[in-house]
């Protein structure tokens, strides 16, 4: 545990614009994967604009390492037909994590990040100080697909109580 500098929560929201892999719509379902990772959320059936509203917990040893988010439309007889994919940018968040601010009116916004190429950001992205925590609401366009985005939030939680640089 001592080489593990924190959680990171991803609150896995919901899925926009999806792209159709079966017949009418898809049942789609979403693997976020960095390092030897891997964790899921559940399946929602038939649905091409899905709500998860799932949290997933990463341990972070590197914050260098990507964070890779994959959407698949789970299929019963064959090979699951993925759905288009995302990397997570963290580098910003962990920034504003490093500011070690405290007692901020809540909510305050501390920075914004753009979209750009370097990243999979679909819109501006806020960094926020809301209730003595820093939360990174996104929605990432899907990369490797006709369409679809999805919105995760980020939430981090320091395991020794006294926040290192990370």
């Amino acid at each position: 545990m001592e080489d593990i500098l924190g959680l990171l929560k991803i609150r896995v929201k919901r899925g926009i614009n999806l792209a159709v892999r079966d017949t009418l719509s898809s049942d789609p379902y979403v693997v976020v994967s960095m390092a030897h990772q891997k964790l899921k959320t559940r399946v929602v059936k038939k649905d091409c604009n899905p709500e998860w509203n799932d949290q997933l917990t990463l341990s972070i040893k590197d914050p260098n390492i990507p964070i890779n988010l994959t959407v698949y439309d789970k299929d019963t007889f064959t090979v699951d037909d993925k759905m288009g994919e995302a990397t997570i940018d963290i580098k910003p968040y962990l920034d504003a994590i490093n500011m070690r601010l405290e007692n901020l009116p809540t909510p305050t916004t501390i920075t914004r990040v753009q979209p750009s190429k370097g990243n999979c950001l679909a819109d501006e992205s806020s960094i926020v100080w809301r209730d003595g925590k820093i939360y990174q609401d996104m929605v990432l366009r899907l990369n490797n697909v006709e369409s679809g985005e999805v919105e995760v939030q980020l939430e981090w939680v320091d395991l020794t109580g006294v926040p290192r640089q990370l």
